[in-house]
């Protein structure tokens, strides 16, 4: 059965960006998709320490949490993804664990040599990110970065939801609309990677 990874990148367990992942997960669920659920800030995961022993076989060497969460990523064929905006790109949790995908890189493009923009899509990826600011370009670097990081994995960004004036813990609460809106993603996502 296609299987999804819910990727929860807030510090917070009840944040906003939680509390719609929570949502789309229900929906994925609903859809009849198995859902893995991953709390970042749970995890002992070390920064990536460009050692580059990954050279050897595009896996990482550094022996922490992550080694379970490459083998998640590799096995699942959707990803939801969700981080609060700092300082207008995602959260350290979610940085790190972006940054120790370096060793797919190494394996895609290195190792594999994938020629560059020649890959098929195999998963599908949903970005779910929120920001207090309501600024123009809240978004535009973390966007950049998922697409960047979903190509390691030979994903197509499906969705993103991005909600601007969300600071306080539980201000999405105060909109359900944003989590019907995840809920209904959730189930789509699943539908979609269904048909992958």
């Amino acid at each position: 059965m296609a299987k999804i990874l819910a990727v929860y990148g807030s510090p917070r367990r009840k944040g906003n960006s939680s509390l719609l992942l929570e949502q789309a997960v229900r929906g994925a669920r609903d859809a009849g998709l198995e859902v893995d659920e991953i709390v970042l800030r749970d995890l002992k995961m070390s920064p990536c320490l460009e050692i580059y022993g990954c050279k050897k076989n595009g896996r990482c060497v550094i022996e922490d949490d992550f080694q379970g969460v490459y083998d998640q990523l590799l096995g699942c064929r959707g990803l939801m993804l969700a981080s609060p905006m700092f300082f207008y790109t995602v959260s350290a949790h979610t940085k790190i664990f972006m940054d120790r995908c370096q060793s797919l890189w190494v394996k895609k493009y290195w190792i594999d040599e994938t020629p560059f923009g020649q890959w098929e899509t195999k998963r599908l990826g949903l970005f779910i990110s929120v920001g207090a600011t309501r600024g123009k370009k809240l978004f535009t670097g973390a966007l950049r970065t998922i697409r960047y990081f979903f190509d390691v994995l030979d994903m197509a960004l499906w969705r993103s939801l991005l909600y601007r004036g969300l600071d306080f813990e539980g201000d999405v609460l105060a909109h359900p609309e944003y989590l019907q809106e995840a809920y209904e993603s959730g189930r789509e996502l699943a539908r979609a990677v269904a048909e992958l």
